[in-house]
């Protein structure tokens, strides 16, 4: 039998993980800072059928629509027509006097919560999101307090026929 020697037996030696835990100690805390946290929002939207036939009632009921255009934007009614036409200077839209006519359909119409967004080709998205919006709820003062109001929140979205020579711009 042959014997070992001592000058062969090492001892395990420890690893020094102390740099490695310092470098994690600062990189976690840098990525969760930098990361970008976004938000997610979904708008639910009332298509039309594409073989939509419209059903005559008995009773006339508002069908309200309002189409957005570059400069104006139409709010009119598909069986009387235009209703008031809001106009809009160079991208800076007055958003309280425009609330202040849906609130006064809605007064007239309180059974009323649809409506039909129909846009032209050159409305821009940021402008479309503005107005969904500010169709759906508005802020009323009632005495001392200010209450949101719920206007029309069945949002429909369609394509807004071209203006013709005798509707004008």
């Amino acid at each position: 039998m042959k014997r070992f020697s001592n000058k062969y037996v090492a001892e395990a030696q420890e690893l020094n993980i102390t740099a490695f835990m310092n470098l994690m100690v600062i990189l976690v805390p840098f990525l969760l800072i930098t990361a970008v946290f976004s938000r997610i929002t979904v708008l639910e939207l009332n298509l039309p059928p594409l073989n939509a036939k419209v059903k005559e009632q008995e009773k006339v009921k508002l069908q309200l629509e309002l189409v957005l255009r570059e400069k104006t934007f139409d709010i009119q009614d598909v069986n009387l027509g235009l209703i008031k036409r809001f106009e809009r200077a160079d991208g800076n839209t007055r958003w309280d006097l425009f609330k202040n006519i849906l609130v006064e359909i809605k007064s007239r119409f309180p059974d009323e919560n649809s409506i039909t967004l129909l846009l032209e080709p050159g409305v821009n998205y940021k402008t479309l999101i503005q107005v969904m919006d500010n169709v759906r709820s508005a802020d009323v003062v009632q005495g001392l307090s200010i209450e949101t109001v719920e206007l029309f929140p069945n949002i429909s979205i369609g394509d807004a026929e071209p203006l013709t020579s005798k509707q004008g711009k």
